[in-house]
């Protein structure tokens, strides 16, 4: 749970009353996550290994007494109002999307709405693979159940927002990201196993910190080749006679590599490879093995750049400079690719020198300032009511 006196949530209520003359009914919070490892294993029935961050998106709302809703977004300094039978307007903001797709799939799924008076307001960075849309579509989530009283567990706020970006924002993405968001613990890493959605706490080692650098690059999933990674794996399952890649083992694979197209072959390597590498780091975690996770991290990177093919240049040059530290455990690329950040497992006496080796080292290759997180493990979602 979190406090209403924190700088983001009194913001809100501030900015609230001053805009509605009202105080909201509640308040709604959802975290962004970083990934240890597990990319692109999500859609692929797999396993991955995220943490929710201590960095978070807040609604603040409260019913009106018809079909209107009135939405203030703090971080983009705009306002936007829409009728719930009109949820699909295009000419409406681009910021708004999120939550109106949360909106158009409650109505999808049968669900009565009102209008109501919404305002925004977060600290995820966007774009940068922190998961800022799936932080959104999970707090409007929190928000309209806590509003409508409808009883949703954490898992189906996290499905339902993978409908809003199947079915309203076109993205055909695995479950991860809002899942993380809805279930994530306080100092710990969350193995979700995407086909079962079961869901295990790993604890994260003492005297580790989770540094992100970003690389500054954005990058448009609807516009990239996303979609397509995710056909090259189903027809790879296909090829194999598996429901998804995550039913088959390293060894399997390669007694039947022959049989697929090579860049099928190689996306399925990566896949397949990946999940156990997952499992591993779990284990490793386990066994306090942090020298251990950082090879499984590092060789996560190097499968992405060459056989998923999703790295950048820009996130190739971090990675690996970070990599050359001394106390870098690990680092890779994280997200869906083609920009975005790099993560990195940094022991705590070391990170100022990586950190500091890493940035200047970057914008001598390539003249571009990376932004830096400190990221904490942090609890999942949650709403509270304003009295």
């Amino acid at each position: 749970m979190f406090s209403l006196t924190e700088p983001l949530p009194d913001r809100l209520l501030a900015a609230f009353a001053d805009e509605f003359k009202a105080r909201p009914a509640f308040i709604s919070r959802a975290p962004g996550r970083v990934n240890i490892i597990g990319e692109h294993t999500d859609y692929n029935d797999g396993f991955v290994l995220p943490a929710a961050i201590d960095k978070a998106i807040f609604f603040a709302g409260r019913l009106r007494d018809d079909n209107r809703v009135n939405v203030l977004s703090l971080d983009y300094e705009g306002k936007a109002s829409f009728m719930l039978d009109n949820l699909r307007d295009d000419s409406l903001p681009g910021w708004t999307r999120y939550p109106r797709g949360v909106l158009w799939v409650l109505r999808e799924e049968g669900h009565t709405l009102r209008g109501m008076d919404v305002a925004i307001v977060g600290d995820v960075p966007r774009g940068g693979g922190f998961s800022s849309s799936a932080a959104v579509e999970v707090s409007m989530l929190e928000l309209a159940s806590a509003l409508f009283g409808i009883p949703l567990t954490q898992a189906e706020k996290a499905l339902l927002g993978q409908q809003v970006e199947h079915r309203f924002v076109g993205i055909r993405s695995g479950v991860m990201d809002q899942m993380i968001s809805a279930v994530g613990q306080k100092d710990h890493a969350v193995l979700i196993d995407c086909r079962s959605l079961e869901t295990t706490p790993v604890p994260l080692p003492q005297g580790v910190t989770i540094v992100t650098i970003d690389t500054g690059v954005r990058r448009e999933l609807v516009g990239s080749e996303y979609g397509l990674r995710r056909e090259q794996c189903e027809e790879a399952a296909r090829i194999l006679g598996v429901k998804a890649l995550r039913d088959v083992t390293p060894e399997q694979l390669a007694a039947n590599l022959d049989k697929l197209p090579e860049v099928a072959a190689k996306r399925a390597t990566h896949v397949v490879n990946e999940d156990r590498r997952t499992l591993d780091t779990v284990a490793a975690l386990e066994r306090g093995d942090i020298e251990a996770v950082g090879r499984y991290v590092n060789a996560s990177h190097a499968s992405l750049r060459d056989l998923y093919e999703v790295s950048i240049r820009e996130l190739d040059i971090i990675a690996d400079l970070a990599q050359k530290q001394p106390g870098c455990y690990g680092a890779r690329m994280m997200g869906g690719g083609f920009g975005g950040a790099v993560i990195a497992l940094v022991r705590d006496d070391a990170v100022a020198g990586v950190l500091d080796a890493v940035v200047r080292g970057y914008r001598e290759a390539t003249g571009r300032e990376a932004s830096v997180y400190h990221a904490k493990a942090g609890p999942g979602s949650s709403a509270m009511p304003v009295t």
